[in-house]
């Protein structure tokens, strides 16, 4: 939901009302939310009691290096292209969120939490 939401914003004609590109971001702030949170609890989860707190700074970790890597992305296509650089950024950031969906289903079946640790 969240590759489709940032397909859309790709596609949004530039005289585009606020209120188009507003149900198109709400779409991308639903497949945010289905997907970081549940990702989120799994990684904290795998983790052993004792290492919540590493798997917590590593969880932080990851997050502002996708965000420093994300704008430093938009800062090089802003550099390399006159236009366009907005939605092809937004674009490969859809494809990026299809990439992140189909390692995150890769997990399907995958045993994590209390339960893991009682199995191994």
């Amino acid at each position: 939901m969240f590759a489709i939401g940032l397909a859309l914003l790709a596609l949004t004609p530039a005289d585009a009302t606020n209120a188009e590109v507003v149900w198109r971001t709400v779409v991308c702030g639903l497949g945010f939310g289905f997907f970081q949170s549940p990702n989120n609890r799994a990684m904290i989860s795998a983790a052993p009691r004792h290492r919540s707190g590493a798997a917590g700074g590593m969880l932080a970790t990851a997050r502002l290096l996708g965000q420093t890597a994300g704008a430093t992305g938009m800062a090089i296509l802003f550099h390399l292209m006159e236009r366009g650089a907005i939605p092809t950024g937004l674009a490969i950031a859809s494809g990026l969120a299809v990439c992140g969906a189909l390692v995150s289903s890769l997990r399907r079946g995958v045993q994590t939490g209390p339960e893991a640790a009682e199995i191994g």
